[in-house]
């Protein structure tokens, strides 16, 4: 028995670049089945009520960029995923990153878009056994639009894990180690959680501001440093006691901007 295919919408104004998406998916993806497609907002959420897709391929400049924000405020049942195609990019990304969100930069790569997908087709799975998940999901689509279109900062972080999504404050992220690609974080709690996305990811999401990455495997947040010691090593040394290694090549930077913090 073949899997289910994932029922997808295409949403963007410019017509080449909707029927090229669906091209590509239907020429290499074939876990996506392509429902229907629309050039804006109204339109779009009229066929999102009226064939209820899986996915949504959504452009966030259409035009004005608002307009896919508000398509996804709009809609009466959030029970799907969005992919974000777009032309935005340093910023933005960081955002998409920190909001665990699906995206594709314009113009879009065949490897970017199969990788996509099997992400989308393992989110499904697991959404599909709890679907709570959506509302945390949306929640973090709401974050991702107010911190994109209003400039409001964003301390919040969404964690991807086994059942689902956490959206988190920052500020209770005690630390960060590798866990091979993996990357596992801990809170002030002492709890923790594993995310998929690399150690690297987390860098560029986290607010260099709070944290630093003070060795290949160890992000540190700030403001759990008590001390930094040299003694037989480099360490930063948390509130709880935790002696966490300070990279030999990291070390003058770090002492740097301690003290000019």
């Amino acid at each position: 028995m073949e899997p289910k295919r994932l029922r997808a919408l295409v949403i963007d104004d410019e017509e080449y670049a909707r029927k090229n998406l669906i091209m590509m998916l239907d020429d290499f993806c074939p876990e996506i089945e392509v429902i229907g497609e629309a050039s804006g907002k109204d339109q779009a959420k009229a066929l999102i009520t009226a064939s209820k897709p899986d996915v949504i391929f959504l452009d966030i400049r259409m035009p004005s960029g608002a307009e896919g924000f508000e398509l996804l405020e709009e809609v009466e049942e959030k029970n799907f995923l969005v992919v974000f195609v777009t032309a935005f990019k340093d910023y933005a990304i960081r955002a998409f990153n920190a909001s665990a969100v699906y995206y594709l930069l314009k113009p879009i790569d065949i490897d970017d878009l199969r990788v996509g997908v099997e992400k989308l087709v393992e989110a499904n799975t697991v959404f599909a056994q709890d679907p709570e998940n959506y509302v945390t999901y949306f929640r973090s689509l709401r974050n991702l639009s107010d911190q994109l279109l209003r400039n409001k900062p964003n301390n919040r972080i969404a964690i991807s894990h086994t059942k689902g999504l956490k959206i988190v404050e920052d500020n209770t992220i005690s630390h960060l180690e590798a866990s091979g690609n993996c990357t596992t974080i801990y809170f002030n709690d002492g709890t923790r959680y594993l995310d998929t996305r690399t150690l690297k990811i987390y860098e560029n999401i986290l607010n260099p501001a709070k944290f630093f990455r003070v060795h290949k495997s160890h992000i540190i947040n700030l403001n759990n440093l008590a001390e930094y010691v040299n003694d037989d090593g480099h360490f930063a040394v948390l509130k709880t006691g935790l002696r966490i290694p300070v990279a030999r090549n990291r070390v003058t930077d770090f002492v740097k901007m301690l003290k000019e913090g």
